[in-house]
C-alpha cells in the first residue's frame, strides 16, 4: 500500500487550534498528488481549524478529521476550473461556515462533505452508516438531483430540493450560502455565460435569501460580486473612486466621531466606534435610479456606534448613545427608524438615524448593542446564541420560527408539483421592505410591502383568508386589494359561503396567500369536473365508449390544456358537445369523421419580433462554436443587442433561438430557471451594420437650446438620431435618445460625449 505523508502534524494542529481545545488527532491523511498540493491544502486546513474557536467534545473532532479525509480522498484526482486541487473548496466552504457564518462542528463536517455524493463514488449510505442521518440529512439537501429525470426547469428543481431541506435543518441553506459565496469569489475559473448564469440565480434567490436570513455582509458580497460579472465596467469605476476617497472618508469620520467619543468616555460606557463604505451595488443603484452622480451621493458611508451592555439595558443605551449624537449633530426627523422597539421580520434590531456633519453632510448613524450586531452580521446562526438569553421579548425570539412556519405553509400547500411555481411562490417570503399592521386586539403582523388587505386575512389562517368577505381598515369599510401601510388596523370580516376568486391572484403578494387560492380554485375546479365528467359520460354511452379512454383526446381537439380544464368547462356550459357528431366509434375510442385529424396540443406560437436591425448586413453571431445561421436566430427587442456587448442565446419553445444582451431585464429570470435552453453566443467577424439603441439623459435643464446641443454633439460624431423624447420638472430633464450605431464602441463614444456638458448628471443605456 502507498505510503501518503501526513497531510498535518500533531506539532501544526496543536498550534491550529486553540490550546487545551481541540486539537484533532495526528493520523496519515489520504492525500495523493504532488507535494505542491499537499503543502496548499495542509495551510488551508489548518486555517480551517484555527478558525473553530469553540470547544469540541472527542466525536466533533473525530467527526472532523474523518469527514477531511474522506473528502481529501473522494476529491483527490479532481481540480477546480481556476487549477487548485477541488478540495480546497469544501475546506473554504467549511472554513466560512465557521468563521463567516457563525455555525458548529455538524455544519464543518457536512461542508467538508457537500460535494461528494454529487461528484464522487461516495454513497448517501456511506455518509449515513459513518457520520449519522443527521449529516446524511443535510449532505442530500445539498446534492442536486441526478437530472435523469424530465424537468421543465432543473435549476428550479434543485434550489426547490435545498429549500425543503431548509425546513427540516437551516443548516442546509446556511452552508449553501457559504457554497455559492466561495464559487462566486472564485468565478474567474469559469466561462463567461456560466458566470451569467451563476449571477442571476444568486441575484434571484441567494442574495434575497441572505437577506431574509439576517446575513446582511454576505447579501452585500452577494450583489457586489454578481454586479462584478454583469457590469464589470461599472463596478470598477465605481471601486476605483471609493479607493480615491478612501483617505478622505477616514478622516471626515474621526473629525465627526471625535466629540461623541468623548462624550461616551465621559459617561462611561463600554463601546466602539466603526465608519463603513456603502456597497459598491447600493451606489451604482442610487445613480442609477436617482439618476445623480457619484460625487453627488451624500451617503457614501455609515457610522456604526456599537454598546457593550447587557440585554435588559440595550434599548436605554442605544437610545441615551441617540441624545448624545443629536446634541452635536442635527438630525433628520424622517429618517429616523427604530427596529430596535420593532425589529425586522429577519431579526434586524438598530437604531438608524441621518443626522447633518461638520461641512453640511448627511450622515447616516447606526446604533446597537453588541447583541444586535451579531445578530446584524452572523444572521440566522447569531439568532440562535440568544435563544435563551433573558431580557429579550417573545417577539425579538421568534422572528426565525414564525418565517419557517411561513415556508412550511407554502411547501405544505404547493401541491402543483411544479418547482418554478413553487420557487416563485417562496421568492414572495424573501422581501426586502416590510410593513407593520396590527390586528382589532394589537397582534402586529410583520407582511412584505405591497401586500394586500387579502394578504392579510391568509396571514391570520388560510380559512379565514378563503372566506373573507371584506376588511375594515382603521375602522373604514376598504376593498380587499386595499394596499396595507404600515401602523394601519385591519380587521377581517367573513362569511362561511365565500369562497376564493380567481381575481383574488392578480393583487395578492404572499406566497402563503397565493397557494392557498390555487388550493380552493383547483378544489372547486375538482369538483366542477366531477359533474362535467357525468355529462360526458351520458354523451358516450350513445357511442359506446367511456371518458376514460377518450377524455385527454377530446380536451386537446377542443383546445383544453388538460383534461380537468375540459371536463370543468363542460359544466360551466363553455363546450359545445353537439360537435361530438363529428366522431364515429373505433369500438373503444372515437375517431373524426371528416379530416381524421386529431387536433394535437401545441404550445402558443410567439409572432417574431421585428428585424432591430436597421440596414446593413446582419452581423456573425458564433452560438456554441458554430455559426448563428444554423440556428435561426433573431436578436431580442426586449434589451436590444448591439455589436461588442456581452451576449447568450436563449432556446424557444416554437424553434429558434433569441440573441439577449447578458445585461437583458430577462436575462435573470432566463438564466436562473432554463439553464438547458441558454446557449453560449459570441459575435463573430465584424461587419458593418447599424443597431436600434436608446439611451437615457438627466441633468439640469438650463433652458432653451438644451434638445439642440444634445442633438448637434451627437450628430457631430457621424450617428443618426432614430428618436427623441424629452421631459422637464422642478429644474430638471429626462430625455430618451434612441441611436442607430454600429457597435459598442461607437455607443460608448456617445455617451461619454454627453456627459461632458457640465449640465448633465447622468448618461446611461437604456435596460
Amino acid at each position: 500500500m502507498e505510503q501518503h505523508e501526513p497531510i498535518i502534524t500533531a506539532a501544526e494542529e496543536m498550534n491550529a487550534g486553540t490550546p487545551g481545545n481541540h486539537v484533532l488527532e495526528a493520523k496519515d491523511a489520504a492525500i495523493p498528488g504532488e507535494r505542491e498540493d499537499q503543502l496548499v491544502i495542509r495551510r488551508a486546513y489548518r486555517n480551517l481549524l484555527k478558525s473553530i474557536k469553540t470547544p469540541l467534545d472527542k466525536p466533533d473532532r473525530e467527526a472532523i478529521r474523518a469527514a477531511f479525509e474522506l473528502a481529501a480522498d473522494s476529491h483527490h484526482q479532481q481540480r477546480r476550473k481556476t487549477g487548485e486541487p477541488y478540495i480546497m473548496h469544501p475546506i473554504e466552504v467549511a472554513r466560512i461556515c465557521v468563521e463567516e457564518i457563525g455555525l458548529g462542528p455538524t455544519a464543518v463536517v457536512c461542508a467538508l462533505l457537500h460535494d461528494v455524493v454529487e461528484d464522487t463514488d461516495v454513497t448517501l449510505k456511506d455518509i449515513h452508516d459513518r457520520f449519522g442521518a443527521r449529516v446524511s440529512l443535510i449532505v442530500d439537501g445539498l446534492t442536486k438531483l441526478d437530472g435523469l429525470h424530465d424537468s421543465e426547469s432543473p435549476q428550479a428543481e434543485n434550489l426547490s430540493k435545498v429549500l425543503r431541506a431548509m425546513v427540516s435543518d437551516v443548516r442546509v441553506v446556511l452552508i449553501k450560502m457559504a457554497d455559492r459565496l466561495h464559487n462566486l469569489r472564485t468565478i474567474k475559473g469559469m466561462p463567461h455565460h456560466k458566470q451569467l448564469k451563476i449571477a442571476a440565480e444568486t441575484t434571484t434567490i441567494y442574495a434575497p435569501l441572505a437577506h431574509r436570513l439576517g446575513l446582511y455582509k454576505i447579501k452585500s458580497e452577494f450583489q457586489d460580486l454578481c454586479l462584478k460579472v454583469t457590469h464589470p465596467e461599472e463596478y470598477h469605476e465605481i471601486a476605483d473612486k471609493l479607493s480615491q476617497t478612501k483617505r478622505a472618508r477616514e478622516q471626515y469620520i474621526r473629525e465627526f466621531t471625535a466629540p461623541i467619543k468623548e462624550a461616551l468616555d465621559e459617561m462611561g460606557m463600554r463601546f466602539r466606534i466603526a465608519g463603513r463604505p456603502k456597497s459598491i451595488y447600493s451606489i451604482r443603484n442610487k445613480i442609477k435610479h436617482k439618476h445623480v452622480s457619484f460625487e453627488d451621493i451624500y451617503d457614501l458611508f455609515a457610522v456604526r456606534i456599537i454598546v457593550d451592555v447587557p440585554p435588559e439595558e440595550e434599548r436605554l443605551a442605544c437610545w441615551q448613545v441617540y441624545t448624545f449624537v443629536t446634541d452635536f449633530y442635527k438630525p433628520i426627523p424622517e429618517r429616523l427608524k427604530d427596529w430596535i422597539t420593532s425589529p425586522k421580520a429577519n431579526g434586524y434590531e438598530s437604531l438608524h438615524t441621518t443626522v447633518i456633519g461638520p461641512e453640511g453632510r448627511f450622515v447616516e448613524v447606526q446604533i446597537r448593542s453588541e447583541r444586535m450586531d451579531d445578530i446584524a452580521e452572523r444572521g440566522f446562526a447569531a439568532h440562535w446564541k440568544y435563544k435563551g438569553v433573558k431580557g429579550l421579548s417573545k417577539l425579538k425570539k421568534d422572528v426565525f420560527e414564525n418565517w419557517l412556519n411561513q415556508v412550511r405553509e407554502t411547501l405544505e400547500n404547493n401541491d402543483t408539483g411544479s418547482a418554478v411555481e413553487f420557487l416563485a411562490d417562496f421568492q414572495s417570503n424573501l422581501f426586502a421592505e416590510e410593513v407593520h399592521v396590527f390586528t382589532p386586539k394589537g397582534e402586529m403582523k410583520i407582511l412584505p410591502e405591497g401586500a394586500t388587505a387579502l394578504d392579510f386575512a391568509f396571514s391570520i389562517h388560510s380559512d379565514i383568508g378563503c372566506a373573507c368577505q371584506s376588511v375594515k381598515i382603521n375602522n373604514k369599510l376598504e376593498r380587499l386589494d386595499y394596499v396595507l401601510k404600515s401602523g394601519d388596523q385591519v380587521e377581517v370580516i367573513t362569511k362561511k359561503t365565500q369562497k376564493p376568486k380567481e381575481d383574488w391572484l392578480q393583487f395578492v403578494v404572499t406566497g402563503k396567500a397565493k397557494n392557498r387560492i390555487r388550493s380552493a380554485l383547483r378544489e372547486e375546479k375538482r369538483s366542477q369536473a366531477e359533474y362535467g365528467r357525468e355529462i360526458l359520460e351520458r354523451k358516450l354511452n350513445a357511442y359506446k365508449v367511456s371518458v376514460e379512454d377518450n377524455a385527454d383526446m377530446l380536451a386537446r381537439w377542443y383546445g383544453y390544456p388538460n383534461r380537468l380544464e375540459f371536463l370543468s368547462a363542460i359544466f360551466l356550459e363553455q363546450v359545445d358537445l353537439s360537435d361530438l357528431k363529428r366522431f364515429r366509434s373505433d369500438g373503444t375510442r372515437l375517431i373524426e369523421i371528416e379530416d381524421k385529424i386529431i387536433r394535437q396540443e401545441t404550445e402558443p406560437v410567439v409572432p417574431d419580433s421585428p428585424p432591430r436591425i436597421k440596414s446593413g448586413n446582419k452581423p456573425e453571431v458564433i452560438i456554441n462554436g458554430e455559426p448563428g445561421s444554423y440556428y435561426q436566430y433573431s436578436f431580442a427587442t426586449c434589451c436590444n443587442p448591439v455589436q461588442g456587448d456581452a451576449i447568450f442565446g436563449f432556446i424557444l419553445a416554437q424553434g429558434g433561438v433569441k440573441i439577449h444582451r447578458a445585461t437583458c431585464p430577462n436575462a435573470t429570470h432566463l438564466l436562473a430557471n432554463y439553464e438547458h435552453r441558454i446557449l453560449k453566443a459570441g459575435w463573430g467577424n465584424t461587419v458593418k451594420a447599424d443597431f436600434l439603441t436608446n439611451i437615457v439623459v438627466t441633468g439640469i435643464d438650463s433652458g432653451p437650446g438644451v434638445i439642440h446641443q444634445l442633438t448637434d454633439k451627437i450628430s457631430s460624431l457621424g450617428i443618426n438620431i432614430r428618436s427623441f423624447s424629452i421631459s422637464g420638472e422642478s429644474g430638471y430633464f429626462e430625455g430618451r435618445i434612441g441611436l442607430i450605431v454600429s457597435n459598442t464602441d461607437q455607443l460608448n463614444l456617445a455617451m461619454k460625449a454627453l456627459k461632458s456638458f457640465d449640465w448633465v448628471s447622468n448618461v446611461t443605456r437604456e435596460e
